[in-house]
């Protein structure tokens, strides 16, 4: 079956169905709730499954930066619950729906905080036992879901990651000398939306009616990146590039080629570095860095090995 994108247009991600039309169509249930976090703050959190029979494994979705997990990313959530899967995304703090300030995230180590809160509680659900979990993320996401997997190593069967902030492209940095002394004044200015980037659906997404209902997105933060937020993006890169050796959870690295956004050698160095044993990059020639904003071919070429990957790790991964 195809990636849900392709009943998409540039109108909607739901394209010319209704959400409850679309969910039923590709045979997914679609619930949300929020959740308080450590620190009080509301998050939102929802939830896609398969319409009939038994889940065959847990997936968690981390989005990116900006994003939220109810636009573009959703749709590759509701791919991987019509193939069985049952999914579940939060949206971070200062995103989507989420409380804190919007485009603002003083600490990813907070983030992952959240994340983890979030997914162990559905872990530990007892309609969920003996389920096998799976992590999947996107971009800043990318990230995450491995600083998760280090956290608990022994939690999840396996990674999927797509386009993983490892490794920023000296295309988006901010210029030089403002990359080098953006730390030491960010604690003073942390919530300022100061930092001149590109935007980034205008250069990661191929396909222009895609990039366009990117841009569309009514919960997307659409400002300059905060001085705090792209100091903590930077510092976090440089963690997980002293830490790569530590990640040793069966994964999948995809991504683009032509990424300007996050340097594919982020991708590639995690390969030679990691120490798992099961491990696969595959990085596409030609691409851009959001992968779902290809030409159709090119989507089910990318996620048709991702779904692959998942259904034979669902089988053979230990519990």
């Amino acid at each position: 079956m195809p990636h849900p994108v392709v009943d998409a247009n540039v109108d909607s991600i739901f394209g010319k169905y209704s959400p409850e039309e679309f969910y039923t169509r590709h045979g997914v249930v679609h619930s949300e709730a929020f959740m308080k976090n450590s620190s009080g703050l509301s998050l939102y959190t929802h939830s896609w499954k398969p319409l009939e029979g038994t889940a065959k494994g847990l997936v968690f979705i981390c989005h990116g930066y900006g994003s939220d997990s109810g636009w573009l990313v959703q749709l590759t959530a509701i791919g991987f619950a019509e193939r069985g899967y049952s999914v579940h995304a939060i949206d971070h703090q200062g995103h989507g729906k989420s409380g804190g300030l919007k485009g603002y995230i003083p600490s990813l180590d907070a983030v992952t905080d959240d994340c983890i809160q979030f997914f162990d509680s559905v872990r530990n659900a007892e309609e969920n036992s003996g389920l096998r979990s799976f992590l999947y993320g996107e971009s800043m996401g990318g990230a995450i879901v491995l600083l998760i997997t280090l956290r608990q190593p022994n939690n999840f069967s396996g990674v999927m990651l797509n386009g993983a902030m490892l490794m920023i492209s000296d295309k988006y940095k901010p210029p030089w000398p403002l990359e080098s002394i953006l730390k030491f004044v960010a604690p003073f200015i942390h919530r300022l939306p100061i930092v001149p980037t590109k935007d980034i659906p205008t250069i990661s997404f191929r396909e222009e009616w895609k990039r366009t209902l990117a841009l569309a997105n009514p919960r997307r933060y659409a400002g300059r990146p905060r001085a705090g937020t792209a100091a903590e993006l930077l510092r976090i890169v440089r963690v997980m590039e002293q830490r790569l050796q530590d990640v040793a959870v069966p994964f999948i690295a995809v991504h683009g080629q032509l990424d300007t956004v996050v340097d594919p050698a982020g991708s590639e160095a995690l390969f030679e570095k990691a120490s798992s044993v099961d491990k696969t990059v595959k990085v596409y020639k030609g691409m851009w860095h959001q992968l779902v904003g290809e030409p159709a071919e090119n989507v089910e070429e990318v996620f048709g090995t991702i779904f692959s990957w998942l259904d034979t790790h669902a089988v053979e991964s230990p519990a």
